[in-house]
């Protein structure tokens, strides 16, 4: 039991301190308890096999997804359009959805669906996202206080109460619990994320290398003299290639694309296909072809093969009169002194035939040349824009001798929102959100989060499939499944019962109301280091045996033990809800000690004076 507790303490303290990565220090401590045989390799191993662990990864690829595809987006600007310019409102928002989603779903669950909207959200209110993070995690183990399913410790209490021969609680015996654990929340976390959180994680821009793809979009002048061009059924242009058309020669037009809808009848399964403009692309009825150029020589082009000019009514659902960026991208590359095709016109280059990219401008220090590009001959500095799949721009980075890729093109592919999948997106969210919530749906819920993750890569959600991949951050998984085993550890060495029962013994003589404190704070404490669920299955048994020593009614007892584990606040790994947010709040651990401490005092305080008035002793 020492052992343990010595384990425990150490890496708590490295928690605490921050020097040594969070998932590092977790598999340091479950080695440890290896080596000292307190636990077996299937009981440390057992935590990478949890149904929470393995829900935890689903949910990161299912909140990937909700971003990939702009759904979260465009959830948040309807958001937003009620908070108006407010950070206030923007706040309670965020707290009163998130506890009101969280009294019917698991409050993991209410996380992964609410964090990609709220970072979103904070984006495009210029808010820092790590001011509303944190008080989404707490706001979903808040809301799971107001009814029977909304945590697990509820169904411990319960299940203790009924067994020990009592009336069962109804469904919505929680709501008076959980409406003071929200206004509590919100009234202490107003001023402690203010101050703590404010100036959390953000970025220097400053350091970031290479330019947007909406910044060289704009710096070029690519979008103001683009023009969208549709192929209908009575175009001559049908069936014929790009190269036939000799459309640069002929009318001094360059088409920088072809945009093509498969399945595009059917909004649930539409696919966006962009085709780089080669020589012997084939265009086809309904393709969009975007064109740069003057205005008038885009109209003679357009009456000439009886093409529909679509700027000026958004027919395409995919964007109006803009370039988007699913299969092909924009980059910039700066040629070398040392370059082989420095004096070389764009056209013998053989960018087209090499790399099977397009040259779009030639930046040449304060000039942009933009027109008859095919003539003009490359000089050493030369920033080029080029054009092509994501896949052949990461080609280029290889030819380092010629030149250098400016900033990482792959990194901006990963920022393009598949937004005529945001539908598909929506709906497979609903299904997991239901099959969560109802009983007659025979679906446990981290099958249904596994079956959302897979539907989302499945359905195109996703780039492909290292792009789900990559939504996954391993370093809170790590974390969360090495100390998982922490739990097993001062069960089985009977440290946790020793600490509960020593200290409840202690209290039993002054009282119900410092009784009921001590087993609330006992337990609060507890949930720091081990699961909520856990901690509650250990102090229900307890608190109901101490409720009926002195005589008086357990039921304010029991929901001690239950708001106490589920309101932990003051770790990271106490709660996977508080896990989630994490990476996505670059919090420490000790963000969580200076804004959840706090916080998790008051709440126990204010519970130890509410308890009894709300269920009499």
């Amino acid at each position: 039991m020492l052992i343990t507790l010595i384990i425990l303490i150490l890496a708590a303290a490295f928690f605490v301190s921050g020097k040594v990565r969070s998932d590092l220090v977790a598999l340091c401590a479950l080695i440890a308890l290896l080596i000292c045989q307190i636990l077996t390799p299937d009981e440390a191993l057992a935590g990478f096999s949890n149904s929470v662990v393995i829900m935890m990864v689903g949910l990161f690829v299912v909140g990937g997804a909700i971003f990939q595809t702009g759904l979260a987006k465009m959830i948040s600007s309807r958001i937003l359009k009620l908070a108006g310019n407010s950070e206030l409102v923007l706040f309670l928002l965020v707290m009163l959805v998130t506890a009101g989603i969280g009294a019917f779903v698991s409050n993991t669950g209410t996380v992964a669906l609410m964090l990609p909207i709220v970072v979103s959200l904070a984006n495009n209110a210029g808010m820092n996202p790590s001011r509303l993070l944190m008080p989404l995690a707490f706001a979903s183990s808040m809301g799971g206080m107001m009814t029977l399913i909304g945590t697990p410790p509820n169904l411990v209490i319960q299940n203790t109460l009924t067994s020990a021969g009592f009336e069962p609680l109804s469904f919505f015996s929680f709501l008076p619990v959980g409406l003071v654990c929200v206004t509590v929340g919100i009234l202490v976390l107003l001023p402690l994320t203010k101050v703590f959180l404010s100036k959390k994680g953000k970025k220097d821009d400053a350091k970031a290398t290479g330019k947007s793809l909406n910044q060289l979009v704009k710096e070029y002048g690519l979008s103001s003299n683009l023009f969208r061009l549709r192929a209908i059924h009575d175009s001559t242009i049908a069936g014929k290639t790009i190269i036939e058309l000799d459309i640069r020669r002929r009318y001094g037009l360059n088409i920088l694309e072809v945009r093509r809808g498969e399945a595009s009848q059917h909004r649930f399964l539409k696919t966006v296909t962009q085709k780089l403009a080669s020589p012997d692309t084939v265009i086809q009825d309904g393709d969009v072809l975007y064109v740069t150029g003057e205005a008038e020589s885009v109209e003679r082009f357009a009456d000439d093969f009886l093409l529909e000019m679509m700027d000026g009514r958004s027919t395409e659902e995919t964007n109006d009169k803009s370039l988007a960026f699913y299969d092909i991208g924009i980059a910039e590359i700066v040629l070398m002194p040392s370059s082989n095709i420095v004096g070389q016109s764009v056209k013998d280059a053989g960018f087209r035939d090499k790399f099977n990219v397009n040259v779009l401008g030639i930046r040449r220090k304060k000039e942009y040349i933009l027109q008859d590009l095919g003539k003009e001959k490359m000089h050493s500095g030369d920033v080029l824009l080029v054009q092509g799949t994501w896949q052949d721009i990461a080609r280029l980075s290889k030819e380092d001798s010629e030149w250098v890729v400016l900033g990482q093109p792959l990194a901006e592919a990963a920022k393009v929102t598949l937004d005529y999948k945001a539908p598909v997106a929506a709906v497979i969210m609903v299904l997991m959100v239901a099959m969560m919530v109802f009983d007659f749906i025979p679906v446990e819920p981290v099958t249904a989060v596994m079956i959302a993750g897979v539907l989302m890569v499945i359905c195109g959600c996703f780039r492909n499939v290292e792009a789900a991949y990559k939504t996954i951050n391993w370093e809170t998984i790590v974390l969360f499944a090495a100390m998982l085993p922490m739990s097993t550890a001062l069960e089985k060495t009977g440290a946790s019962e020793y600490i509960s029962q020593s200290l409840v013994s202690e209290l039993g003589a002054y009282g119900p109301i410092v009784l009921m404190a001590g087993i609330y704070f006992t337990t609060s404490l507890m949930t720091m280091f081990i699961s909520n669920t856990v901690t509650a299955v250990l102090m229900a048994p307890i608190a109901l045996q101490s409720a009926m020593q002195i005589g008086v009614s357990p039921v304010p007892y029991l929901f001690a033990v239950t708001v106490a584990a589920s309101m932990c606040f003051a770790s990271p790994f106490s709660t996977p809800p508080n896990a989630l947010v994490m990476p996505a709040g670059q919090y420490t651990f000790m963000d969580y000690i200076k804004v959840g401490l706090p916080l998790q005092i008051i709440m126990g305080v204010v519970m130890v004076f509410v308890l009894p008035l709300l269920f009499p002793f």
